[in-house]
């Protein structure tokens, strides 16, 4: 039985289009059955020791995450790194209660076998399930938050994760300047100028 349902309002702040609703006392079962039957695109469920979030992002939410996977890509073609990509396939882990679908998400130097190496998430709104508690469940490597125009990486240290100011799994990937390209307006020119700073880069 759901014990509760938080349903706030959008503030006005909000990225347009963009909605959040929190449950509490959700069976894991419940979880994985509404998961499957709403396996929808632009609906995203996180799932955390019976606190279930569902939230449906906003244009811009979606933007800037496709442009930072682009982005990411391009990096990896450009610098030879074998990058696999995984998009916001659903990760749960029931031993630990832990569910959820990242915004974009990678292994790097080997395919995915259960769990990504890498996860980004778009973090336009503030509220919801702390993050870095599903994905330490999961033991997802790095996590990183592209939040108030940078980027904020954590690494996996035991069962909790550390702040840490570059990528240890792509360690050339120069994080000040991709965030100057996803400041862009334009995605279409920000890939093509960065392909461009890439190459003059070496």
């Amino acid at each position: 039985m759901v014990a509760a349902v938080h349903m706030p309002l959008p503030s006005p702040t909000a990225p347009a289009g963009e909605q959040r609703f929190v449950l509490h006392g959700v069976p894991w079962q419940t979880y994985v059955r509404l998961r499957d039957e709403l396996d929808r695109p632009g609906l995203r469920m996180t799932f955390c020791e019976g606190t279930l979030e569902l939230m449906s992002p906003s244009i811009d939410h979606e933007v800037a995450k496709t442009l930072i996977g682009r982005l990411i890509e391009l990096f990896a073609l450009e610098r030879d790194v074998p990058l696999y990509g995984y998009g916001s396939t659903t990760f749960r882990r029931e031993a630990k209660a832990r569910g959820l679908e990242p915004d974009e998400c990678y292994c790097v130097g080997e395919e995915l076998k259960e769990f990504p190496h890498i996860a980004i998430e778009v973090v336009l709104t503030s509220g919801g399930i702390d993050k870095l508690s599903v994905y330490s469940g999961l033991g997802v490597r790095e996590v990183w938050f592209w939040e108030n125009d940078a980027f904020h990486l954590h690494a996996l240290r035991g069962e909790a994760y550390e702040a840490i100011a570059a990528s240890e799994l792509l360690p050339d990937l120069d994080l000040l300047a991709l965030a100057r390209f996803v400041r862009w307006p334009d995605q279409h020119a920000a890939v093509k100028a960065f392909r461009g700073w890439l190459r003059n880069a070496g």
